[in-house]
């Protein structure tokens, strides 16, 4: 079996560049399957190059058929702690593909991460940013999230305010409903808008896509 990289899903490009993540989330997808559609998406190693991240999207390129293409940085790990990887493959989409709409779903821990402000170099590069906020409140956030380090919700909050300072649409996101618990979305919203970003709400689903 080889690393799947790129894969297809509703008509749009999402690129699995890592199986490594600083949250171990307790709806996460991957507890419960090794696919999403038929797509097995645990990587063999975590050895792969952004050339062979954009050679397996040429190829998924060639099954699109709508006009407005979409490329989703999303697998089964945290996308952003390949940065040089998804800043090389991103910077290649809008080269050859520039009206093609770059989004990144990701936990906000990058800065954290890296230690430096990464925002900055991926404007004009992504188009969105989709990050989890997972709670209301510091303890929501650990009990849905699992965070590998004991500041990163703020740490989510941080990144969420630089990406609408640098002027990159952001949306916070939030899995409500799991095993019937609910969330305070009104306070989810009221944080979400005071970091200037949109709030979406996604519905817990069982067993995932």
């Amino acid at each position: 079996m080889s690393n799947i990289l790129a894969y297809l899903l509703d008509g749009k490009i999402y690129i699995n560049l890592t199986n490594k993540c600083t949250n171990d989330c307790i709806f996460c997808l991957r507890k419960d399957k090794d696919d999403v559609c038929g797509q097995t998406l645990w990587l063999e190693d975590e050895n792969s190059t952004a050339q062979d991240v954009i050679e397996q999207f040429m190829e998924i390129l060639k099954q699109v058929q709508n006009d407005k293409k979409e490329v989703i940085f999303c697998g089964y790990g945290e996308p952003m702690l390949k940065f040089e990887v998804l800043k090389e493959v991103a910077k290649y989409i809008k080269e050859k593909y520039p009206q093609t709409k770059i989004r990144v779903n990701t936990n906000g821990h990058a800065n954290f991460v890296y230690k430096r402000n990464l925002v900055p170099e991926l404007k004009g590069l992504v188009d969105e940013f989709s990050v989890s906020l997972n709670g209301a409140t510091k303890d929501e956030y650990d009990y849905f999230s699992n965070p590998k380090f004991l500041q990163a919700y703020e740490e989510t909050k941080k990144f969420i305010l630089e990406c609408s300072t640098y002027g990159i649409p952001v949306v916070a996101s939030v899995v409500d409903g799991y095993k019937g618990k609910r969330l305070n979305i009104n306070e989810c919203e009221r944080i979400a808008n005071s970091l200037g970003a949109k709030l979406r709400v996604r519905e817990w689903i069982q067993n995932g896509y």
